[in-house]
């Protein structure tokens, strides 16, 4: 979208707002409308339909406890949307996390694009636009109009937990720029992008849905570095940005996480960088928030500091008890019905901008899967998009004379372990249906395989030694090793029994670390299935591996360190 396109939809936008009259509005629908809620299952439960029916909430935030297949999920929107409009309430924000790679709750039937950190090693800031792009029109033909992407977090951190391959990388200003071709991807197929993790994640050892983070840089590093991509969405007219809840000393001298700060929300964001769009908070369950303010009062506390929307992703008795609270602040005078207003008039406008509207939503939920849309979701066209993006990323970092591509007269053995959550934002991941000596054998590569669950692997490092002792090629699938660091002792065990072990890092690129002589590394950012083959077709020689380092690992090698092009 150029420029000149956007700034008047933003003019248009605050045209709309001024227009929206809520005289008739009550105080409970105007709270509702502030409120994005979870729920269970598969189709719409008896709590979510009172919710829209009696509370006007704003929203539904979908997972993968929501998700059997496609068909089912244009179906439930469908359902959850002629539940608001029969009952007289505002169509619905269907609200998902599809960030692409490790982080997506759509992985069946769709076009599941990479993640960040493999769009960003492809090297082409198109790429950026294409997938996003994409997974809109996807998302959109499924009835969601609102994603929780892109992130937006400087990945500066090798110990981050809950970040990692979610970022494009460790530079602020391309972080900033693929951002900014993501957000425009997702928003001209009409779906809300969302700028996240206001101000920054990408420099924090701790998972703010396990405890409160801190990030103690003063002001003028904060704006070099992790608020730089937050300051490109703004130009680029980002429909909603997530605040995070981490604690910035350098904004709020109080110890209160920028979901909660005034000063962050409405002073940093709102008057400093002058933001005009939405604010929403991330999930106020996660324990960042729920252990130390209480997800309830904490709601309350998020609108006063200046949030539009407020997710509460799980519990049906916080939701009902937050929409409690929110009322008890109005009707005490601690929240003025004019802060409601203004958030209800950018919300309203918002929909009506991005189509969000009863006639077309009614149109749409008549037939959910009868649309020309819907049947491109998960086509061949969009898949081909994937599987070049996913073959774009595969890294080479390093590898010795003679290993690659394997050699198919030689015994092969490959060591796996079945990837595990690292961070609740992983939904519970399951391993991938595909390993990666799966996905070398459907290309015709004959191997022996193990493949051991991670809590699992140091109990085992003595028995798999014994057993390579017997290979001549020894491939060795890695999943965040610094969390797991059996991992880094297995390659160097094998490296001192005189095997040269090919190690693959199926997410974190960092694993080169914990085995810094690992005679081949190849790093791939995600062991979703698609990356699998593009990881097996390089160690067969069927394509080469263009991706650079989009981080520097340690001091053996910087960002942008890669691109070998020999197969």
């Amino acid at each position: 979208m150029a420029q000149g396109s956007s700034m008047r939809n933003s003019s248009i936008g605050r045209m709309v707002e001024k227009e929206i009259d809520l005289s008739k509005w009550t105080c409970r629908q105007k709270i509702g409308q502030m409120l994005l809620c979870g729920f269970d299952g598969t189709e719409p439960t008896d709590d979510i339909v009172r919710l829209i029916q009696e509370h006007s909430i704003g929203g539904v935030i979908l997972f993968a406890r929501n998700i059997r297949n496609k068909e089912q999920v244009a179906q439930m929107n469908a359902a959850l949307q002629l539940t608001a409009l029969e009952s007289g309430t505002e169509p619905l924000w269907i609200s998902i996390d599809q960030e692409g790679g490790m982080v997506a709750r759509l992985t069946e039937g769709v076009a599941l694009m990479p993640g960040n950190m493999a769009i960003a090693a492809g090297g082409m800031e198109s790429a950026a636009y294409r997938a996003a792009n994409i997974t809109g029109q996807e998302l959109r033909a499924l009835g969601i109009n609102l994603n929780f992407a892109p992130d937006l977090d400087v990945n500066n951190n090798p110990n981050n937990p809950v970040i990692g391959v979610r970022s494009f990388g460790e530079s602020a200003e391309r972080v900033g720029k693929l951002g900014v071709e993501a957000i425009r991807g997702l928003q001209e197929a009409q779906v809300v992008a969302t700028a996240k993790h206001f101000p920054g994640h990408g420099d924090t050892d701790v998972d703010s849905h396990l405890d409160l983070p801190t990030i103690t840089h003063p002001r003028e590093r904060i704006y070099e570095v992790e608020l730089a991509p937050f300051l490109k969405a703004i130009e680029a007219e980002v429909d909603a940005i997530m605040s995070s809840h981490i604690y910035f000393p350098a904004f709020e001298p109080d110890k209160l996480p920028a979901t909660l700060s005034k000063r962050v929300l409405t002073g940093l964001l709102r008057e400093e960088l002058g933001y005009e769009g939405i604010i929403m908070t991330d999930c106020m369950e996660m324990n960042a928030i729920a252990e130390h303010y209480g997800t309830v009062q904490a709601a309350v506390m998020a609108i006063e500091a200046g949030a539009d929307i407020v997710l509460l992703s799980h519990r049906h008795d916080l939701q009902y008890a937050a929409i409690e609270a929110l009322v008890e602040a109005v009707e005490s005078g601690r929240l003025s019905e004019a802060r409601l207003d203004a958030s209800v008039r950018r919300l309203l406008a918002l929909k009506a901008r991005r189509g969000v509207t009863a006639a077309a939503v009614a149109a749409s939920a008549a037939a959910p899967t009868a649309s020309e849309a819907f049947a491109r979701v998960g086509g061949s066209e969009h898949a081909q998009v994937a599987r070049a993006l996913s073959e774009a990323s595969v890294t080479r970092v390093r590898a010795e004379a003679g290993l690659l591509p394997l050699a198919a007269s030689v015994p092969t053995l490959v060591l796996g372990v079945q990837p595990a959550a690292v961070s609740q934002v992983d939904e519970a991941y399951a391993a991938a249906p595909t390993t990666l000596g799966g996905a070398l054998r459907a290309l015709g590569a004959a191997m022996e395989e193990r493949v051991i669950a991670l809590d699992a692997l140091a109990g085992q490092v003595d028995g798999l030694v014994s057993l390579a002792a017997d290979y001549g090629q020894i491939v060795v699938a890695t999943y965040n090793a610094a969390f797991h660091p059996a991992q880094g002792e297995l390659v160097r065990r094998l490296i001192d029994l005189g095997k040269r072990p090919i190690v693959v890092a199926l997410r974190n690129p960092y694993d080169l670390l914990q085995c810094p002589d690992a005679p081949a590394y190849i790093a791939i950012y995600e062991s979703r299935p698609l990356a699998l083959q593009s990881a097996a077709k390089h160690l067969l020689g069927l394509i080469p591996a263009p991706g650079k380092l989009p981080v520097s690992i340690g001091d053996l090698y910087c960002a942008g360190h890669g691109g070998e092009l020999e197969c």
